[in-house]
């Protein structure tokens, strides 16, 4: 399969991106089937073939869901942005521990609920009695 992919240049903490096309399973370091553009983001300008995008989407290219938004951003496709985010294997435990904490925490309400109306009615039997 296809995509349009970035492919990052420049110097250390001055980065740039290629907008190039390649197969999936490549590195995007290495060799391509053709560029179609750039991005810095530092200055926020670009510059895109889109004539070119088109024409590899029409063939079944699929681009990355950044390349996909910066697509949307600058008109080329008309869709709506994609969520992009990265989850880290510790943000993810997080996750995890906390809707098993959540889970629990109910069971212990209702535990607590069906003490309190046993201690009510021991209460009402009592003052009924001393009466």
């Amino acid at each position: 399969m296809l995509m349009i992919k970035f492919s990052r240049k420049g110097k250390k903490n001055q980065p740039f991106f290629r907008i190039i096309v390649l197969e999936k399973s490549k590195d995007p370091f290495g060799d391509f089937l053709e560029d179609l553009g750039y991005l810095n983001p530092l200055t926020k300008k670009n510059s895109l073939k889109v004539d070119r995008i088109k024409h590899w989407i029409s063939k079944g290219a699929q681009p990355t869901g950044s390349v996909h938004n910066l697509l949307v951003k600058e008109g080329v496709i008309k869709a709506d942005k994609v969520k992009v985010t990265k989850i880290h294997k510790k943000k993810i435990k997080q996750q995890s521990k906390a809707k098993e904490e959540k889970q629990e925490k109910p069971k212990d309400k209702e535990k607590e609920e069906t003490k309190e109306p046993v201690v009510k009615e021991k209460k009402k039997e009592e003052t009924q009695d001393k009466s």
